[in-house]
């Protein structure tokens, strides 16, 4: 008879978030799969388990895999950990789930907290529907372009981000987004948790630790009525300008966020630009 793979929630910061299943499932399993056995050791120890662990992560999990599978065929159940929150949720794991499922190994969840959900509720956005994202491109020209597709996306989007790079990420959003609401989570359920809200604008004015943890959520895109766009040419032109000189966007990039974000074609954006310059130039 073979083993179950039980892929465990763990506590995404305050240790008191895990479950009494979850508890109940890493004590009674043969073995525990974790992607860093340091920080699992502290959980561990905190709620005196004394179950095994192996170390399993992005580097060696195709190594690993084949092992692991045979020691569920011998019989023995298997506890798979992230560091924090829900596995394969931007975490190592799949490889494994798909494996054991292909071979008719049994595999159950045992949730618990996870990061997104966490933010989402404290966000005060709709999460019906929300798309949760890994983490975004580390080069700012991949993350702008990344931003652009995400931006397509009219519902609330959620994603994690590194405290070195999060003013930037802000920066990126507030040139690729507009005033889209954002709300970004630090440190989440921690003592130190600090949750921010309103345009990336506003939240890059405030003065916040770069350190820890951070959860960062896009709101759903405005609602826009359709204008005339020759209502505000001057407004497009600057707004043109903001992106594609302070912002660092290409111009057709920027075209196309003007577009999207005032609810016009490209065409009729570019016209309005057109008209904005014309008529600069007459005033002069």
């Amino acid at each position: 008879m073979t083993g179950t793979l039980f892929v465990v929630a763990t506590p995404i910061g305050n240790l008191e978030d895990i479950t009494l299943r979850a508890l109940r499932v890493l004590r009674e399993v043969q073995l525990i799969a974790a992607e860093d056995t340091r920080r699992t050791a502290k959980l561990l120890n905190h709620f005196t388990i004394a179950t095994p662990t192996t170390s399993f992560h992005e580097h060696n999990r195709h190594a690993r895999v084949p092992v692991l599978l045979v020691r569920l065929r011998e019989g023995a159940s298997i506890a798979l950990v992230s560091d924090a929150g829900t596995p394969l949720v931007s975490d190592p794991g799949l490889d494994l789930v798909q494996a054991c499922l292909a071979e008719g190994i049994p595999v159950d969840a045992v949730p618990g907290a996870s990061a997104p959900l966490t933010l989402g509720v404290l966000s005060g956005f709709p999460m019906y529907p929300m798309t949760v994202l890994g983490f975004s491109p580390h080069r700012s020209s991949d993350r702008r372009s990344w931003l652009q597709g995400v931006a397509g996306v009219e519902h609330a989007v959620t994603f994690f981000e590194s405290p070195h790079r999060v003013r930037a990420t802000l920066d990126d959003i507030a040139a690729v987004c507009g005033d889209r609401p954002v709300c970004v989570g630090r440190e989440l359920t921690k003592m130190h948790q600090q949750v921010l809200r309103g345009t990336a604008r506003e939240l890059l004015a405030l003065d916040f630790p770069e350190k820890g943890e951070f959860t960062v959520m896009l709101g759903p895109a405005p609602r826009l009525v359709e204008a005339p766009v020759s209502a505000d040419d001057a407004g497009l032109l600057t707004e043109f300008r903001e992106m594609t000189h302070s912002g660092g966007l290409a111009r057709r990039e920027g075209l196309r966020v003007l577009a999207q974000r005032h609810g016009l074609s490209q065409r009729e954006v570019f016209a309005a630009l057109e008209r904005a310059k014309q008529e600069s130039v007459n005033d002069v």
